[in-house]
């Protein structure tokens, strides 16, 4: 899989709410700097933050705007369209800059202003 592949099939797979096709995309010792998480390392800390994906979301769509790929590397604009898990509405837009190697994803960073998230991120779940 080369590097736009792999970044298309990881929308594809967030729009679709296939955890698994996503997890799937990323290297075992994938590094990522996320915004609302912090500095990640190993995809089994991203396996076990789908159940919170799951539970605090209703909705949730990360439509790319931008795609732009060089060798191994890209940087997607996009928008998100969200809910959290009472359907209060979440919409941003950010980045995410992606490294790939041997159809994995090695390192990935997303920026984009935390505010918009606060309806996901300050909910009481049980």
């Amino acid at each position: 899989m080369d590097t736009r592949e792999v970044v298309t099939r990881y929308f594809d797979s967030v729009n679709r709410g296939d955890w698994d096709a996503w997890l799937a995309l990323f290297d075992d010792k994938v590094v990522m700097d996320e915004q609302l998480a912090g500095h990640v390392e190993g995809v089994e800390i991203l396996r076990g933050a789908v159940g919170a994906l799951k539970k605090g979301y209703s909705k949730f769509q990360n439509t790319p705007l931008e795609i732009l790929v060089e060798g191994d590397r890209a940087m997607i604009v996009w928008r998100i369209d969200a809910a959290n898990a009472a359907g209060v509405p979440i919409t941003a837009k950010g980045a995410n800059f992606f490294r790939v190697k041997d159809g994995k994803i090695t390192y990935m960073a997303n920026f984009h202003d935390t505010v918009p998230f606060k309806p996901f991120t300050e909910q009481k779940l049980d």
